[in-house]
């Protein structure tokens, strides 16, 4: 075969430092999905969904054939952590956690899990982020010590 050829979708899952809420602000968290999005093009890792609430993200995305997935979320809270320090003074001491969640998922999935991230406004009133990734690690068979999970 002469063409290398990859479809490799991921959800990402990560919160900012301590799960504070420092996305609290609708216009600004809004543009940081958009800032998110267009990371993930520049990276040749086009987003199918952005979204989530105060205090953490989800990413739907397309692996791109040149990079690992941890090369992925390195660039994408490094350039938007970046951009969000920029944005007020208020934010200088903004930082994402130092983990992450990333699980795969086949074609089949995408829509139900572009409608999920699209409703997280609605979903996180009755459930915790804590609670959320719980299930999410559950859901996918993730091994995970509880004592480190958190920072």
């Amino acid at each position: 075969m002469s063409q290398s050829l990859a479809q490799i979708y991921l959800h990402i899952v990560f919160s900012t430092k301590h799960r504070q809420p420092l996305l609290v602000d609708p216009v600004l968290r809004e543009r940081t999905h958009a800032y998110l999005v267009g990371v993930c093009r520049n990276l040749e890792s086009p987003s199918i969904r952005v979204g989530g609430v105060e205090d953490h993200v989800h990413i739907l995305c397309c692996l791109s054939k040149v990079l690992s997935p941890s090369s992925l979320v390195r660039e994408l809270k490094r350039e938007s952590s970046k951009w969000i320090k920029e944005q007020s003074p208020d934010l200088a001491n903004f930082y994402w956690q130092t983990g992450y969640g990333i699980f795969s998922l086949s074609h089949g999935h995408v829509p139900a899990l572009t409608a999920y991230i699209a409703n997280q406004e609605n979903h996180h009133k009755a459930e915790t982020f804590k609670d959320e990734f719980l299930r999410l690690l559950e859901l996918n068979g993730s091994d995970y010590d509880p004592e480190h999970l958190w920072d």
